[in-house]
Order: C-alpha cells, then structure tokens, then sequence
C-alpha cells in the first residue's frame, strides 16, 4: 500500500472543518479507510476542491432547483430574445429567425453540453479556464490559462455590459410606448439608466450567498409565467396571424450578401449570445451543494429547456409579427416591443415590455455574480493586477465585495463607449460570443487532443466526442462569421469593428504574458502548494 497524507478545510456549512484523508493507490484498500463526518455532499465538495488545489472560502448554499433557476435566468430568454431579435430581422426575416435558432442554437446546445461535462469533472469557479490544469500538457499549462483566463474575462464583461445596456433600451422602450412614441429614447439617456441600474445589481450581489440562493430560486418561475403569458396572448389576440408555412419558408433577403442564403448566418448571433453563457453556472461551482452533479444537470437541462422554449417563442412571435420591416424601423428601437403593441395593444404592450426589463435585471443579478466569481478566481491565481485586493472574501457576506464592484465598474466603462458611437458600442457587444466561444473551445480541444481528461459524475457517455467536435467546430465557424459586417455595402457606419477589438484584446493578452506573465505566472494553484498552505495551517494551529 501506498499513498500520501493530504488536508481538507472545509467551510462549506459554516463550520470549520479539518479532515486528513489518505489517498490510496489501488482500489482494494479503499475498505480500511475510517467513516468520516466529511462524508456528506457539502463536505465532500469541499474535500473535492481542495484535492483539486483551493481552500474553501465560500457557502455552499445553491441547490439542484436553485442552481438550474440560476442557469435558466443566464440565459433569460424572453427579455434576451427581446433585446436581439433585431439580428434575425435583419438577416433574412421569418425564415432566417427560425432556421438560426434550429441550426444556432444545436451548435450552442452542444458546447453547453460539452462545458457540463468537464465542470462535472473540474468544480470550481475558475470553470473552463482552470479545467486546463488537467487538460493541457504541463508545460502549456501557464499561457493558455493565460490567455484563455483574459479572453473569458473580456467575453465576460463585455456580455454583462450588454445585458446592463439591454435592460436601460427595453425600459426606455417602454417609456416610449407609454408616451406613444413621443419620446424617443437618446444614447445618453441609455447610458444613465444603465449606469443606475448597474449600481443596482452590483448592490444586491454585496448580500451574503443564502440571500443570492434564495433570490435565484425564484427567477425561473417568474421568467417561465412570463414566457406563457406572452405566447397566449399574442396567439389569443393577433388577428392577421402568419401560416406555419410563411414561418419557415418566407425570407426576405436585404444585407446585400451574396448569395443571400449566407445573411441567415447573421441571425445565429442570436441563440450564440443567448445560450452561449453556460459557463456562467459553473462558477457558483463553489457555493453549490454536491456541485460535481448539480451543476452540470443545471446547465444541461436549462440549456435543453431555453432551445425548446425559444423556439416556441420564435415561432409564436413570428407567426404574430405582421410586417417585418415595420419592426425594423420601430421608433422605440425594440422590434419586439413593437410587435406587442401591433398585436395586443398599448397597455399590454408596456405590460409585457416591462416584463421584458424585469427578466433582464434577472440575467443582470446573477451575471455579476458569475462575473465577480470570474475575477476572485483569476486573482486568487495572481494572474489579475493588483489580485491581492480582488481575492479578498467579506466576512459579513463570505462574498468577494471588491471584486463585485469592480466588475460593475468594467461593465460601467465598457458601456460608455455607447456615448462615442452605435458602432464603437455594437463592436465590444460582438466580442462577447466570439471571446467566450474562444476561451470554451480551448479546454474542448484540449480534452480530446491530449488524452487527459477524467470524467466525473456526470458526463455524456459515448456522445462525447460527437458532441464536442460539433461544438468545437460549429462555434469555430460562427466565431468567423461574427467578425463580418453584417450589411454590404461596407460603410463606416456599419463595418464590425468586433474583429479590432477581439485582436487588441488577444494581442494585449500575448504582450502581457511575455513582458510580465511569464515571469511569475504558473497556472492554477498546484497540489503541492495547496499541500504546502495546510502544513502551515496545521503548525499554526498547533
């Protein structure tokens, strides 16, 4: 028999814990370890994070229903759809809607699968950027999380910014229907409200982790009552309804793309930038309970659940919209909020338009949460300036507070670029889904190319692989496609200036790495200093 003597210090349910485990080499002396108090889910998820390197310093407080509720209102499909439904508009119309989301949306549905499965196996809230340490060659270890953990970073912010910005247009929006369409929302009216509304969420993120667990709990039913509510009364209400035929068969063509077939490409940004976020759940790895399978059922089945229900309620708002051109070129600047007062008139149209807001203050909450996850995780392996303060944990609410408010900040700052231009700000907006896709592939391809993974609990079985170069290549490919301009001819005005800012972006990364990385950065937090850090524990407590 062999082995080694290695520590657990778990917090997990408030109460500290010391457990000395003794790992065996081989299966049948499994028997002669001791019963142990660590041996309930919350302990032994924190056994598990320390065995992958890190002391627990958070409250395990999300559950199963939690946690998927957590997932679901990532994703926040109705008040998402509202905000990006412009992009299948504009790419073709009716078809193009409902054909990006079938094809878009299986490319997303498999990467978010694809992410469950390694977070299974890697549970902590550095998700995909610190599944590298077991997935990568040792020495590539340092700069592809590296550069994989500043690309996450940048994707990010940068899709919490917009969902900040979503939410001042569509309340903005509802203000200008209430006015009928008097007022029409100005850039620098978006911009404060967003400011306010940031302010906001960042507050109600600086409340402990029960009040967060039991403020997600409730997202999904909200969200779900809304989704119905919407659909029944637009198909009870609409009077000139489209056939199921126009639905999926009538495409109107008018980016200037040849052949016009590709424009619908345009259209997947929609089902990328909504169901694209899936590794948003696994940084809560940390504060869930059994999070080696609850968190990848939680992004499995909510993504499952928001690719069904969006393409209901695609097809509901396509059958109902009437003149798609007459959405395009709404005064409020919501296509969607539009349609519902097309459809079902003024009152129910600020109703269900307020909703739209109140959904994507619930895509808002926990994306700061997620984000301030991202950054403590960075900092916490130095790789972050300054990372000393953003690692630090409240021991009022067991939060990273420093790290909430500087995310806020960052998405604050990237959205005051909207005051330069629609394009400046539509260019970082673009960046999101290109950045995040880039920094899940990553550890995807690693997985498959090097042999190195262990599954956990959950994983996909024999469709793995399947699975995964579909993911990787899908998103691949739309990676690509999202850089183009989406209308021709290239004006100024309309270039995509995304695919500036994705390579400064990956430039400044690289440039970081070898004038200053290099020199102190080694990856994600090693065993043995894990191992180093609770010898010391030990001999202070002694």
């Amino acid at each position: 028999m062999t082995g080694t003597i290695t520590g657990a210090v778990g917090k997990g349910n408030g109460t500290a814990t010391v457990c000395v485990q003794r790992v065996i080499d081989t299966a049948s002396d499994a028997s002669i370890l001791p019963s142990s108090p660590c041996r309930d889910t919350v302990e032994e998820a924190d056994k598990t994070l320390e065995a992958l390197g890190y002391t627990p310093v958070f409250r395990r407080e999300f559950s199963s229903w939690s946690s998927f509720s957590f997932a679901m209102s990532i994703s926040g499909v109705y008040g998402s759809l509202m905000s990006t439904w412009i992009y299948g508009l504009q790419a073709g119309g009716a078809a193009a809607i409902m054909w990006s989301w079938l094809l878009g949306g299986a490319g997303a549905w498999a990467l978010a699968l694809s992410i469950a499965e390694i977070a299974s196996a890697y549970p902590s809230s550095g998700a995909m950027y610190f599944t590298l340490k077991f997935l990568a060659p040792e020495d590539q270890v340092a700069i592809l999380c590296w550069i994989s953990g500043y690309v996450n970073l940048v994707g990010t912010v940068t899709g919490s910014a917009a969902t900040e910005y979503a939410s001042s247009q569509i309340l903005l929006a509802s203000i200008s229907i209430m006015s009928d369409f008097t007022y029409v929302p100005t850039i620098n009216h978006v911009v404060a409200v967003m400011a306010l509304l940031t302010v906001v969420h960042a507050s109600i993120n600086t409340l402990p982790t029960v009040w967060l667990n039991r403020l997600a709990s409730g997202y999904v039913v909200f969200h779900v009552s809304v989704l119905v509510g919407a659909c029944v009364c637009l198909l009870a209400q609409t009077k000139n309804k489209h056939s199921f035929k126009y639905a999926f068969t009538d495409f109107q063509p008018t980016s200037g793309w040849h052949p016009p077939g590709f424009a619908f490409l345009f259209g997947c940004l929609t089902p990328a930038w909504i169901m694209t976020s899936a590794d948003s759940t696994a940084r809560i790895a940390e504060e869930a309970k059994d999070p080696s399978r609850v968190i990848p059922k939680a992004i499995a089945n909510a993504t499952t659940f928001t690719y069904i229900t969006g393409f209901l309620f695609n097809l509901v708002l396509v059958l109902c919209m009437g003149d798609p051109l007459d959405l395009i070129h709404s005064p409020s600047g919501q296509p969607v909020a539009q349609l519902f007062f097309n459809a079902v008139g003024r009152a129910p149209a600020i109703f269900f338009t307020l909703c739209g807001f109140l959904v994507m203050n619930l895509v808002a909450i926990p994306g700061i949460q997620s984000g301030s996850r991202t950054i403590f995780a960075l900092a916490r392996d130095d790789l972050l300036p300054l990372s000393r303060y953003w690692r630090r944990i409240s021991k009022r609410s067991q939060t990273p507070l420093a790290a909430v408010w500087l995310y806020a900040a960052l998405e604050i700052t990237v959205n005051l670029l909207g005051l330069a231009s629609d394009t400046a700000i539509s260019a970082v907006f673009n960046v999101c889904t290109v950045a995040l896709n880039l920094s899940y592939i990553i550890p995807i391809i690693c997985k498959m190319a090097y042999g190195r993974f262990e599954r956990g609990p959950w994983h996909l079985g024999r469709f793995s692989v399947v699975l995964n170069v579909w993911a990787v290549a899908w998103n691949g490919f739309m990676a690509v496609v999202f850089f183009f301009p989406t209308r021709l001819p290239v004006t100024p005005e309309n270039m995509n200036y995304a695919i500036v800012v994705f390579f400064f972006v990956l430039l400044f990364a690289v440039g970081f790495w070898f004038t200053h990385g290099r020199h102190y950065y080694t990856g994600p937090r090693t065993q043995a200093r894990a191992q180093r850090e609770f010898e010391m524990t030990i001999g202070r407590e002694a």
